[in-house]
């Protein structure tokens, strides 16, 4: 098999070394990742300037650092960097959760969802770290260990219109509760603007916020990882609406002059 793996922390994340290591066992890895942190740079990709890729020496796997971003990555990965397609993208292992309604800002889950638009089955990978968390040890090798599962179960299963979007807790070995397959769930922020006074400049602004995991709604991704699951949520490259369209149709196209 080969494995294309990238992510939107950066070449030199420790999540990204650990899961690439462990898909060795299953084939043929390569890496191609940022040369930098891309954090929510969603869907970008590079029109106007050049796009670098540079090896990366002292690796086991084979990797690049790109100047680029991480659906930039998977295009360079699949188009130049291997000799044939791809025939699995990992991407991933995020260095936090990315659940809800940050799906739409994620570089990690745009470069899964790059990888489909070009025909590679494709999983994001996220280590459900919580901000009050940085100082406890990163639990990768359970990430590792579901990702792995979900390759030998699901990748010649994959639509070619859908990826998985994993997201684990970040608890010791044997510390998960299970894995619960789930629904996007919303993740409505409080205080999203926070300002700051700036003497030469006036005001200047900050894009944070607050979210309370008790109101994750049952059944959705942030519901399962509040409960200590693993979550496992499809997710569907054509945004098309197919209940709106149903009622556009009947409503719009009936009262349209012919």
């Amino acid at each position: 098999m080969r494995i294309l793996v990238t992510n939107d922390d950066g070449v030199e994340s420790p999540g990204i070394i650990n899961v690439a290591e462990a898909l060795r066992e299953l084939g043929d890895v390569t890496v191609v990742a940022p040369d930098g942190d891309r954090s929510a740079i969603s869907h970008r990709v590079t029109f106007r300037e050049p796009v670098e890729i540079v090896p990366v020496k002292g690796r086991s796997v084979r990797t690049y650092s790109c100047s680029g971003t991480p659906a930039d990555c998977v295009i360079l990965g699949a188009y130049e960097v291997f000799e044939e397609f791809p025939d699995l993208l990992v991407s991933g292992i995020n260095c936090g959760a990315n659940l809800g309604d940050d799906i739409n800002y994620s570089g990690t889950v745009a470069a899964a969802i790059e990888g489909a638009i070009i025909g590679i089955p494709s999983i994001a990978v996220s280590l459900a770290i919580q901000w009050g968390d940085r100082e406890l040890p990163f639990n990768w090798q359970s990430a590792s260990d579901l990702t792995l599962r979900l390759v030998r179960e699901w990748r010649a299963r994959l639509p070619q219109t859908s990826i998985l979007n994993l997201n684990v807790p970040n608890f010791p070995d044997g510390g998960l509760r299970g894995i619960r397959v789930t629904r996007q769930g919303r993740k409505r922020y409080e205080e999203r603007l926070m300002r700051e006074e700036d003497g030469a400049h006036g005001a200047m602004f900050r894009i944070s916020g607050r979210y309370d995991m008790r109101s994750a709604e049952l059944g959705t991704d942030l519901e399962a990882v509040r409960e200590g699951y693993a979550s496992v949520t499809p997710i569907s490259i054509d945004r098309t609406d197919d209940s709106l369209l149903s009622l556009l149709r009947s409503e719009l196209e009936a009262t349209t002059p012919t």
